[in-house]
């Protein structure tokens, strides 16, 4: 199986952007006037379910009326964006866009929407993919798992989040870097895997790092690795893959978007907002409680990565389609 070229690295860059000081809107300007919803593609505790609920709070404020995060699971994330792209493009309904899905879900299926159905606003967290085992496994690091792969192939469980999904990539990235096979196994979300490893169905299961930190505590939990390109603050103890010799970097970019059409002064509004919530002392405090590595892009290099992105992934299908 071909190798993929690697997929674009997020930007790192600070926070001294303009949106971030970006004059407050008046509280009598007309937009928003009544509650607005965000809808999550995927069921509660998961880590873009965790990822909305906290910038939710702190977005509040800044808009003066509610933020009612719905879930919306199913379909790795489709059902969730359907609702979003088919809302009223007027700014109340938006949506937590989360890579890889809403660039691969149309590469591989036809849903009802595209990337050009959204409206993207600003990237907020960029979350890697972690595996991990019990603590009572033979397996005690990436190379033991690979190995245990090569010696039994296809018979190495690993609980993914489904295809096309970042749990999904980062177990076929790791079988072509190594050149081993894995089985993986599908759950609705991160909890489902980290229960289905709880309870012996599978040799080892994925997450994202803030799932995977949040759930060791009191879990029969123990990650191997992340697949980041360097060691991260809030897991300095946790090698990367590419400590490993598998130079792979996978993860959740998660951002807002909102249904294509929305007025560009109701686009300024919600980025602006977003750019004070990211800069603010007490919503990173909460990022950073909740294991949610913050990588925030303004409105468009949100959409320049998202536009890299996926034309990255349509050359890996071109490569080699995932269908397992």
């Amino acid at each position: 199986m071909p190798t993929p070229a690697r997929l674009p690295r997020l930007s790192r860059r600070g926070l001294g952007l303009a949106a971030l000081s970006a004059p407050r809107p008046g509280r009598a300007a007309a937009w928003p006037d009544r509650p607005l919803t965000l809808v999550v593609p995927f069921g509660a505790g998961a880590g873009n379910d965790i990822t909305s609920r906290t910038l939710a709070g702190f977005l509040e404020r800044e808009l003066g009326q509610p933020v009612a995060v719905v879930n919306r699971p199913g379909a790795g994330g489709e059902i969730g964006l359907n609702a979003v792209a088919d809302a009223r493009a007027d700014g109340y309904t938006l949506g937590n866009l989360s890579t890889p899905g809403v660039v691969t879900i149309p590469i591989e299926r036809r849903p009802r929407w595209t990337l050009d159905s959204f409206e993207p606003i600003a990237g907020i967290v960029n979350d890697p993919a972690v595996i991990a085992v019990r603590p009572d496994s033979s397996i005690a690091s990436i190379a033991d798992l690979v190995e245990a792969a090569r010696r039994q192939p296809g018979a190495v469980t690993v609980a993914t989040q489904g295809l096309g999904s970042a749990s999904h990539f980062s177990v076929r990235l790791l079988e072509m870097a190594a050149g081993v096979r894995f089985e993986p196994v599908t759950y609705l979300a991160g909890p489902q895997s980290i229960l289905a490893l709880a309870q012996r169905d599978v040799v080892a299961s994925t997450a994202n790092l803030g799932e995977s930190m949040i759930m060791t505590a009191g879990q029969p939990w123990r990650p191997l690795g992340v697949m980041a390109p360097e060691r991260l603050s809030l897991a300095p103890d946790l090698p990367t893959f590419r400590e490993a010799a598998y130079d792979i970097e996978m993860g959740s970019l998660r951002g807002i978007g909102a249904p294509k059409g929305v007025p560009e002064p109701v686009l300024e509004v919600l980025s602006a907002a977003i750019g004070r919530v990211v800069a603010d002392p007490e919503y990173r405090a909460a990022c950073a409680r909740t294991m949610q590595p913050i990588s925030y892009l303004p409105r468009a290099e949100y959409s320049a990565t998202l536009r890299r992105m996926d034309e990255a992934y349509r050359r890996m299908w071109q490569a080699a389609p995932w269908t397992r």
